[in-house]
């Protein structure tokens, strides 16, 4: 497969390239690449060596990405790149977001080859997902795009760190997308992530208020670092005043990995916890992930409380919507469901 020439981007006096796909603005020498890994500078041009070389696929329940009020109990193809713009010392898919593209398995793959896959295994949707799509976004608007035209749906599992112009290109043709907001402070997005929340959360209010983009928020709940009940009840009130009640938030364990294998998994109690303050704040719909949690799994009507959506891990055991809305009292839940 030809090399890919990257979009967003332009030539510097000195010779580099700047890359203006993300906040992180690398300035790109000949022959180097950009924080990401998979940005290099080509004869004074940029191109996207990720593009067509997912290092894998794998069918999911769309649960799994998480997303709880998306086409909930069915399966979505999903694949990742080598390479990542973000730096989290804790990251759980580490051996591909920080591999090299030529020092990790990939496969070939065209937009048509994917979206045949896709068709293959009946999957409804395509997930973007293991590291953050936003590196490879010239193959995700190939492939969203053709899904697009065949019926089937695009995920982008994201931290949301992109640039205001690539992100109207990239989620042109994406239908949902689940933001991880790594905690709600500038410290830890700098320590731990090496990034900054303020391009992060102006994406989340840029989803939620400017697209039809169906979206859902995940926090994953480290001891010690952002699991403090005052952080959370700030982030859930940003939310309540900028996203509105409607936007599902999951709260989800930590495991040792990377380079935090000296912190503790998440206690039980601590998700429980998180879970109360969301919705004791006005959050609909709160989920907890990573654990085996039923009841904190399930999808209550948020007028009279009845369990609609019923899972276990990320099986749907009962889905007793009606068009929608809860069988029993009728209201309308919010979210992106099969007729």
């Amino acid at each position: 497969m030809e090399l890919k020439q990257a979009q967003w981007w332009e030539p510097l006096p000195n010779g580099k390239i700047l890359c203006t796909l993300c906040p992180r603005y690398c300035t790109i020498g000949k022959g180097q690449k950009g924080f990401c890994y998979i940005r290099e500078n080509i004869d004074d041009k940029l191109y996207s060596i990720g593009y067509g070389r997912p290092t894998g696929f794998a069918v999911d329940p769309i649960e799994k990405k998480p997303l709880s009020h998306f086409l909930p109990g069915t399966d979505v193809l999903s694949f990742g790149t080598a390479g990542c713009n973000l730096g989290c010392k804790f990251c759980q898919n580490w051996t591909m977001s920080k591999a090299k593209i030529d020092e990790t398995y990939s496969v070939e793959a065209t937009p048509e080859d994917v979206v045949r896959l896709a068709k293959k295994y009946n999957a409804p949707s395509i997930a973007y997902t293991y590291n953050d799509p936003t590196i490879f976004g010239e193959y995700v608007i190939d492939i969203s795009k053709l899904a697009g035209e065949e019926g089937i749906k695009s995920v982008m599992v994201t931290a949301g760190y992109i640039d205001k112009k690539a992100r109207e290109d990239i989620y042109k043709y994406i239908d949902a997308a689940n933001v991880d907001l790594k905690a709600f402070t500038e410290t830890f997005y700098h320590k731990l992530t090496f990034s900054h929340i303020t391009p992060v959360l102006d994406t989340l209010k840029w989803l939620k208020n400017d697209t039809d983009v169906w979206l859902e928020i995940t926090t994953l709940l480290i001891p010690g670092e952002n699991d403090l009940p005052e952080e959370i009840q700030q982030m859930c009130t940003w939310i309540l005043e900028n996203l509105g009640d409607e936007v599902p938030l999951h709260f989800t364990a930590f495991h040792p990995d990377f380079k935090m294998r000296d912190k503790p998994p998440t206690s039980p109690s601590t998700l429980n916890t998180a879970r109360n303050i969301a919705i004791k704040s006005g959050i609909k719909y709160c989920y907890v992930g990573n654990v085996f949690n039923r009841e904190s799994q399930t999808t209550y009507c948020p007028n009279c409380e009845e369990p609609l959506i019923i899972r276990d891990w990320h099986s749907v055991i009962e889905n007793k919507l009606v068009n929608g809305k809860c069988f029993k009292c009728g209201e309308k839940i919010a979210g992106v469901f099969q007729e």
